[in-house]
């Protein structure tokens, strides 16, 4: 009987050397690099790789900052808040440093052209202010009619600011009388009667616009009128100071209102 020795065979063959793995092949199996990625050093083991996103072109300086900078250069909402609180800041501050007045600042005017006009080319003597105290402000001229031919009223209005720093106007017309005093008061309605320079005026009051009003109608029936927010005693101011302009010739005169010294 022949005693059958197990072949060593199997651990001839668990002991040969397996064959060389098959290189590589470029591509196949590597992940592939995505186009706009770099590498970034990792440390300790030599191998360069930089931050996706990050990189720079050859030859350009790469400027290292620290993590807490990069995170307030990164984060979109946290700078933008940042910056825009910083603005706000400095336009209060502006605003706070700024000399400011809430008092509306009205124009000051020359009405010296349209008393020329006035005086030279309306129908009637024209009455023009003379003498007014310091602080008497002209601040409005209008004309109306002087260009119809006679076809329409010749309308003078002259607005001051009165040295309370209310408002006053000088209305004059050729109109009706009943028909422009009324319009001009912003009344009908008389309240009684106020003596200035021994001459009486008519006194009229609108509640509801705060107007005081002082009239009186010639004997060639233009009407003067002064109106406006100063007071009785302000208008009576620039009534008693109303003037007759003889008529001239030349040029308009360059002064405004004649104040007194």
């Amino acid at each position: 009987m022949t005693d059958k020795t197990p072949s060593s065979a199997p651990d001839a063959e668990a002991a040969r050397p397996e064959p060389d793995a098959p290189a590589e092949r470029p591509g196949a199996d590597a992940p592939a690099e995505r186009p706009g990625t770099a590498s970034a050093e990792r440390p300790g083991d030599g191998s360069s790789e930089e931050p996706r996103g990050t990189g720079a072109p050859a030859g350009r300086p790469v400027v290292e900052v620290s993590p807490g900078v990069y995170k307030r250069l990164t984060t979109g909402l946290g700078g933008f808040t940042m910056a825009m609180g910083a603005c706000l800041l400095l336009v209060l501050a502006i605003y706070v440093i700024t000399p400011r007045s809430d008092k509306e600042v009205l124009p000051t005017v020359d009405y010296g052209s349209q008393l020329w006009a006035m005086r030279n080319d309306a129908p009637y003597t024209v009455y023009a202010p003379e003498g007014l105290p310091i602080h008497w402000r002209p601040n409005s001229s209008r004309v109306h009619g002087l260009g119809s031919g006679g076809k329409d009223p010749v309308a003078w209005h002259l607005g001051f600011v009165t040295p309370s720093e209310q408002y006053a106007a000088l209305e004059q017309s050729n109109e009706k009388a009943s028909e422009f005093v009324p319009r001009m008061a912003n009344s009908s309605q008389p309240v009684g009667t106020q003596q200035v320079n021994g001459v009486a005026w008519t006194k009229y009051h609108r509640k509801d616009k705060k107007a005081n009003t002082l009239a009186r109608t010639l004997p060639n029936g233009v009407s003067l009128v002064v109106t406006g927010t100063a007071s009785y005693a302000e208008l009576a101011v620039l009534a008693g100071s109303l003037k007759e302009q003889a008529k001239t010739g030349g040029p308009p005169p360059p002064a405004t209102a004649t104040p007194a010294s």
